[in-house]
């Protein structure tokens, strides 16, 4: 059987932005920056797809600008209000140590760049404190940065509360949102951000192409330099299938969201309930508080990338939390920003779910992942060690 739980990852693109990806590359090729007819036509399709979208987030179009995907739009929000802060002399910046690396080494150069950074702590179940965020914030501060969702372990960021006290103190508020749109309401009012950045890929849509959310007042400096596309905030000209695409996805994403979360989250916590049979095994992330299809486990005495590629050989498609796919062995930063210790957290696994996965495939994922498992133990000295009592179990 083939399992493809990797969704967080990327999502297979739903037939309808497909179709739409098709038919507008097929009957819209004019450049929507050009005053002939054809031209013409683009931009108001283009104009179409960004109204669509805004309606999604609960804004106005002339708030969306379209970018290559969620990691360019985290770069222009974040340096956007670093420009703005380093000329009001205001140089700190506040986030959390579980973000998206689109976000994190973003904040590294502007470190090297003269910036105080301070990334917050989280809580075991991997929560951000509301007061942390509040203390954290002080008269030199010119943004906060906070995740909505986490993409490793699928946990809420309460986003809506530290939004209310930036306002309240009147520092610009990101929020990184390329997990959560499509999949839980985004009303970006309710939010109470300046930035919001998505990405189509997420949610059904074509890859290589997001969008941000800014704020009508907000600063926004481009980022790549030349026509004076997207009101002049984003040169390049703009990739009018996948944009359409996009919205297409969305619209339909937020139309079918009620009925698709049911059915994600029955499938999760079946599958929850399998793995956690697994001796000396652990959720990673708050049971609760996370998306409907997240579902992040370690386990003892078994490396990441072992698990990973003996999944495969079984026709499961899963990611794990250890970053040894990129050259690196070095063990998740959310994993050990959440308490687990390196041994542990080198045995993660994600497996991402949506509403296209089934029951049985939940019931091979559990047999699968536990016989893979044991397996892999069985090659383990570290498991052998543990089971001979010469290093202790963390996990009962």
């Amino acid at each position: 059987m083939f399992v493809y739980a990797d969704n967080a990852a990327t999502t297979k693109m739903r037939p309808s932005a497909l179709e739409c990806y098709v038919n507008t590359a097929k009957s819209f090729y004019g450049n929507a920056s050009s005053l002939h007819g054809e031209g013409q036509r683009a931009k108001e399709l283009l104009t179409d797809s960004r109204e669509k979208i805004a309606s999604a987030l609960n804004c106005s179009a002339r708030e969306i600008i379209f970018t290559s995907g969620g990691s360019e739009a985290d770069n222009q929000a974040i340096y956007s209000a670093a420009t703005l802060g380093k000329r009001k002399g205001k140089t700190k910046i506040v986030s959390t140590a579980i973000e998206h690396h689109a976000v994190l080494h973003a904040l590294d150069k502007l470190k090297r760049d003269g910036f105080e950074i301070e990334l917050l702590p989280v809580d075991e179940r991997g929560i951000v404190s509301v007061a942390d965020a509040n203390n954290a914030i002080t008269p030199d501060t010119c943004l906060v940065s906070v995740m909505l969702a986490n993409n490793e372990i699928g946990t809420l960021q309460p986003v809506a509360e530290i939004g209310a006290i930036c306002k309240e103190r009147g520092v610009l508020f990101h929020t990184d949102a390329v997990q959560a749109v499509g999949h839980i309401p985004v009303d970006v009012k309710q939010l109470g951000c300046d930035y919001l950045a998505l990405s189509a890929h997420k949610f059904g849509g074509p890859k290589g192409t997001g969008a941000l959310f800014v704020r009508t007042g907000a600063p926004l400096s481009p980022i790549i330099e030349g026509g004076a596309q997207e009101r002049g905030k984003r040169a390049g000209t703009e990739d009018l299938p996948a944009v359409a695409a996009m919205a297409a996805a969305l619209t339909e994403a937020v139309a079918t969201m009620n009925e698709a979360t049911q059915k994600t989250l029955a499938l999760r916590e079946k599958l929850i309930q399998g793995l956690q049979k697994i001796p000396h095994s652990s959720l990673n992330g708050d049971r609760e508080k996370r998306l409907a299809g997240n579902v992040s486990f370690c386990f003892e005495g078994v490396e990441g990338e072992a698990l990973l590629l003996y999944l495969d050989d079984f026709g499961v498609c899963a990611s794990s939390g250890s970053a040894c796919t990129s050259g690196s062995l070095d063990p998740s930063h959310v994993l050990l920003a959440i308490g687990r210790k390196h041994e542990v957290a080198h045995g993660s696994l994600r497996l991402t779910l949506n509403e296209n996965n089934t029951e049985a495939e939940i019931d091979y994922l559990i047999k699968t992942v536990s016989e893979v498992v044991e397996k892999v133990r069985s090659m383990s000295c570290l498991w052998r060690d543990l089971t001979q009592g010469k290093r202790k179990f963390i996990f009962e």
